[in-house]
């Protein structure tokens, strides 16, 4: 029996007691991250917003098996923000897409979610009608008389069906349902209402295709709808990919039995979003290092070039990863686009600066952010351990 046959169906079940510690947990980490967004310039809070953005649009395709284009994502996001510098680039039609339904799913957020709506998400997903090599039919509920399963193909045995939806002509009165109780008031938390919605939604599996990324894209808009300010602010879908075979479990678990308890996958969802708020306010705190880091810059050392700028805040928000040997000469030149010679020559003004110092002879030769710099920003040390600041330095200079 699957789980639409349940004689309940589809009244949810959950034990409010069970899920209040993951509940507690996941508002509070909202909470830290809204407020960590007030602190934000609004430059920053832009570029915030473009970095989740695109963070979301990546994983939501990747949890289907599609690989968007980088760049152009962070295009995309950069141009419908209005960002400044946002650079043109040739558009990618399926960058296009998922951008659309990750900005329609958040846009209008006082008017109720009907077919009509969903429907121009789908096909806004599908613009040429189709699923890769497949034609689809687009913008409007399944219809064809197969069954929708979700399987596992084995060679030389029978597939394994892991669940099987409603049939087409259940869809219509489901999805009346679904939409009456996605529009409705109610008492539930709006996180437990996102996560029961995406669950119920992916038991009907209303669309022939796409029905993940717009299952993901509904329960964002409860999120968004209980809290404006969430809005592009964190990404669920991130969360969900750094789990994607739990994410697959967890769901069969809870469509693929007619008990109609979804209290396991309320913690479980609850969780994710829990770990999304939290990320998204580890780079908030970034953000703010780097506003405190670019301020310093501009009062301590106003005379600095556009080169030795770059230089130090690559260096800086690199930490101890990307030049955890120190900048070459060479490094500096790819980064700026400088000659040879000025890019020796900006980078060892910097040092006689007392903002970077050196390592190694020749060709052996590596610039690194001093100490101090690192340190008072709150990044901890970029140098290479046993490496001093250099004595008459500032610590805190820059």
């Amino acid at each position: 029996m699957f789980i639409w046959q349940a004689p309940d169906w589809p009244d949810w079940r959950v034990d409010a007691g069970a899920i209040q510690p993951a509940l507690i947990a996941t508002r509070l980490a909202q909470g830290r991250m809204l407020g960590m967004a007030q602190t934000l310039h609004l430059s920053e809070r832009s570029a915030l917003d473009a970095e989740c953005w695109s963070s979301e649009a990546m994983a939501t395709a990747r949890i289907e098996g599609e690989e968007l284009a980088l760049e152009s994502v962070r295009a995309s996001a950069a141009r419908r923000l209005g960002l400044a510098g946002a650079h043109a680039q040739r558009r990618d039609d399926r960058t296009e897409a998922t951008l659309d339904v990750l900005e329609a799913a958040t846009a209008n957020l006082d008017a109720p979610l009907d077919a009509e709506r969903l429907g121009h998400w789908h096909a806004a997903l599908f613009p040429t009608g189709r699923s890769g090599a497949r034609p689809i039919t687009t913008g409007r509920w399944r219809t064809h008389a197969e069954p929708m399963q979700i399987v596992t193909p084995r060679i030389g045995a029978p597939d394994i069906v892991h669940y099987e939806a409603p049939p087409s002509g259940r869809v219509d009165a489901e999805m009346a349902r679904w939409l009456d109780a996605f529009n409705a008031p109610s008492t539930k938390d709006a996180l437990v209402q996102a996560a029961l919605a995406h669950a119920w939604f992916e038991a009907i599996h209303p669309f022939e295709d796409g029905n993940g990324r717009i299952g993901r894209a509904v329960a964002e808009r409860l999120i968004a709808r209980d809290q404006p300010g969430c809005a592009r602010l964190f990404s669920l879908s991130e969360s969900l990919w750094q789990h994607r075979g739990a994410y697959y479990a967890a769901l069969q678990a809870t469509t693929g039995q007619p008990d109609m308890d979804a209290t396991r996958w309320v913690i479980w969802f609850l969780n994710r979003l829990q770990e999304a708020f939290e990320e998204s306010s580890r780079r908030m705190q970034a953000a703010v290092v780097r506003q405190r880091f670019q301020r310093d810059l501009d009062e301590g050392h106003p005379g600095l070039t556009p080169t030795q700028r770059k230089v130090l805040v690559r260096l800086f928000e690199s930490g101890p990863g990307e030049f955890k040997a120190g900048m070459s000469t060479q490094a500096c030149v790819s980064l700026t686009q400088a000659s040879r010679a000025t890019a020796w020559r900006e980078l060892n003004d910097l040092v006689t600066r007392g903002l970077l110092q050196v390592t190694g002879q020749g060709r052996a030769t590596r610039y690194h952010l001093v100490a101090g710099m690192a340190a008072r920003a709150g990044l901890g040390s970029a140098l290479p351990d046993g490496l001093q600041a250099p004595s008459g330095s500032h610590p805190g200079s820059a």
